[in-house]
């Protein structure tokens, strides 16, 4: 029976942007308890952690496994979870974000909320008394970055150290990993053609960062440098949700020698995994081969979305003397 984690109160009603403003002891935090979680999925040790509050989720963009995520994690915690589209709320109408945020705050006891424009979210989090969750900006994608280091975890038994390589485009997905890479102590190489690099000061920041855990930052165009004994492969769309859709001829023709086939895998470690966010697209960012092969991690990346968030949510909710029975 798995006994209740004590909270850590330095997450306390703690926002979700990026993840930048959180220590590696928060997030280790964070990923163990995770695991905790999955271990024994259905333990009443959890179930009423969240009793009585209400979390609202609100899409901008379109959404599968975060929306079905998020709200199982909310309701195996006990709280009730308040779902709606942007476009069919006042959002959609042009109320500003502050009326909004304001307002929803006194509602809710969390937002979580994917959005086209990070600013949005930077926006709701200046207004809202209540923490913001990011299930998705053109800027960041937080909860799928723990997801993937907890994979990573799970499957190397450590994270410090090892190296990870992203081929693609230096999205959201790529900034992600480089936040998390660096507090961690991982080695993340990010292959991306000029023009189509994470910004600069990001990637700044994160070598900055690595030099407190050990782990190193590499941006380059060459893809064989970044595969070379990697122990995780990663890529994502093309074309993200948010992007500009003249640029998809440019983009594809750009990309193109980016895509994670088996030739690539071959250059990485032999016991490397592959890792992709969802949706992929088989044949242009990743081959078929390689996302329905023995190295593919992807269900089990796709379920640890739903351990993250609820380790997350418990721990920045859920009040310690209600949690403790004090």
């Amino acid at each position: 029976m798995v006994q209740m984690l004590a909270l850590n109160e330095t997450l306390k009603n703690r926002s979700v942007l990026s993840l930048m403003e959180w220590s590696p002891a928060e997030i280790q935090r964070v990923l163990y308890t995770a695991r905790v979680m999955k271990q024994e999925p259905y333990s009443p040790a959890f179930r009423h952690a969240l009793e009585g509050h209400h979390i609202a989720l609100i899409f901008e963009l379109p959404s599968t496994r975060t929306r079905v995520s998020f709200q199982v994690a909310i309701e195996s915690l006990g709280a009730s979870a308040v779902v709606f589209e942007w476009g069919q709320s006042q959002l959609g109408r042009g109320e500003p974000i502050k009326d909004t945020a304001r307002v929803m705050s006194r509602y809710v006891s969390g937002v979580i909320a994917r959005v086209k424009e990070h600013e949005t979210l930077q926006e709701w989090r200046k207004w809202a008394t209540c923490p913001i969750f990011n299930a998705l900006t053109n800027h960041m994608h937080p909860f799928q970055a723990l997801a993937d280091v907890m994979t990573v975890w799970e499957r190397f038994g450590y994270m410090s150290g090892l190296k990870l390589a992203f081929f693609g485009d230096g999205n959201n997905m790529a900034n992600s990993l480089l936040v998390l890479g660096a507090k961690l102590g991982m080695d993340v190489w990010i292959a991306s053609p000029q023009g189509f690099q994470p910004p600069a000061d990001l990637v700044d920041w994160a070598k900055q960062e690595a030099q407190l855990t050990g782990a190193a930052i590499h941006v380059t165009e060459d893809v064989n440098e970044a595969a070379s004994g990697a122990h995780v492969v990663e890529t994502d769309v093309f074309m993200s949700m948010a992007d500009d859709p003249d640029q998809r001829e440019l983009k594809n023709k750009v990309m193109g020698s980016y895509q994670v086939n088996a030739q690539l895998m071959a250059q990485a470690n032999p016991q490397a995994i592959f890792l992709h966010c969802l949706p992929a697209h088989r044949g242009e960012e990743v081959t078929a081969d390689v996302l329905d092969g023995e190295q593919s991690a992807i269900v089990d990346e796709a379920e640890n979305r739903l351990w993250v968030q609820k380790s997350v949510l418990y721990h920045v909710l859920a009040d310690s003397s209600a949690v403790l029975g004090g």
